[in-house]
Formats: structure tokens, C-alpha cells, sequence
């Protein structure tokens, strides 16, 4: 059942990244960037994990945080 769910999940990222992210320009203050963090977590955890750490990520994303290397 998580694999139709992580799916969706990735077609949604990747038209993120394809259409959304140019218009938005370079904002992110991590590397790599929310998107390509939460692509990374898809493939290489179970789902509950990658939605975690990536509802993580995007929660220390705010302008007092100071950004920089952020690995999954």
C-alpha cells in the first residue's frame, strides 16, 4: 500500500522541481534543497520515516535557522 502513496509523492516532487522551483528562484538555506531532501528520504527509507524526517526538515526551515548541510 506505501509504495502507490511514495509514488505519488515523488510525481508530486517532480513536477515541484520541474514547474514550481524556477519561478520560486534559489531560496533554500539548506543543501541539498527541502525537495531534493525529501526525494532523498523517499528512496532511502520506509515511508513513515521519510515523512518524518522531512516534515522535520521543513519545520527547522524558517528565517532565524541559519541553514547549511542537512543529509538525510
Amino acid at each position: 500500500m506505501t509504495q502507490p502513496i511514495k509514488l505519488a509523492l515523488k510525481s508530486s516532487l517532480k513536477i515541484y522541481k520541474q514547474f514550481v522551483s524556477p519561478v520560486l528562484g534559489p531560496r533554500c538555506r539548506f543543501f541539498p534543497s527541502c525537495s531534493e531532501y525529501a526525494s532523498e528520504c523517499l528512496e532511502k527509507y520506509p515511508l513513515h520515516v521519510a515523512v518524518s524526517k522531512t516534515s522535520g526538515r521543513m519545520m527547522r526551515c524558517h528565517p532565524w535557522n541559519p541553514g547549511g548541510v542537512d543529509l538525510p
